[in-house]
């Protein structure tokens, strides 16, 4: 029978590399991959309001289609809680910007080019849809929700992260359905107690990333492990 425990720990790898939303690199690539041209997305078939979803290798990042090739959309970003400078917080953020932001818990609702947003992946259009039924609001009224929401704001996978920002634009109510995912696999890692190493690092990442209560987060942690210890 195969070890759970490095099946489990490269799971919790994965998953956490969904909470900072880190774009892979190519091999071989010393730095930032360049986004593609501008033009690179045909825009045309995009409407105000619209909910644009990219289906990366480990998540889905989300934002709103603003019209004129604007991407409203949230990101973890450490930079406008140290500095009001526009030009240098709408660079395009760096990896280093996104992990600094989840570990500090703040964000940005930010506005970009479709190109920018989504970084060559494809692109789907309200495909949430089929999940809200009739609470689909207005496109109109999607795109001012996000635009009224442009600016710094804070992060955390569970309460608000970009899926929670998109769902309560263009359905009223933030959900995310990567979030439930994710609660599920802890759960499941947590239950099983041949994989306590890897709940030990879920419980502390936790922690770190998240910032759940450590008075909650403890007893999760260390009773599986004591457990483990003693067996």
């Amino acid at each position: 029978m195969k070890n759970p425990v490095p099946q489990a720990a490269s799971l919790l790898l994965e998953k956490l590399m969904l909470l900072v939303h880190i774009r892979p690199l190519p091999a071989g690539s010393a730095g930032e991959t360049p986004p593609p041209a501008p033009g690179y997305y045909d825009t045309s078939c995009f409407k105000r309001g619209d909910l644009l979803e990219v289906p990366r290798t480990l998540f889905i990042h989300f934002g709103i289609y603003l019209g004129e090739n604007r991407v409203a959309h949230l990101m973890p970003d450490i930079l406008p809680s140290i500095t009001s400078a526009r030009r240098q917080i709408q660079q395009v953020v760096t990896n280093k910007r996104l992990i600094l932001g989840v570990i500090a818990r703040t964000a940005s609702v930010r506005v970009d080019t479709v190109e920018d947003f989504a970084y060559g992946g494809s692109i789907l259009v309200n495909h949430m849809d089929r999940l809200f039924e009739d609470q689909v609001l207005g496109s109109e009224e999607a795109a001012r929700r996000a635009e009224k929401l442009v600016g710094a704001t804070a992060y955390s996978l569970l309460w608000n992260n970009c899926e929670h920002f998109v769902t309560y634009c263009r359905y009223g109510a933030p959900v995310s359905f990567q979030t439930d995912k994710f609660c599920e696999t802890v759960k499941m890692i947590i239950r099983d107690q041949r994989s306590v190493l890897a709940s030990v690092l879920v419980g502390l990442a936790s922690i770190a990333c998240l910032g759940v209560a450590p008075s909650t987060t403890l007893p999760t942690i260390f009773i599986p492990f004591f457990l483990w210890m003693a067996g």
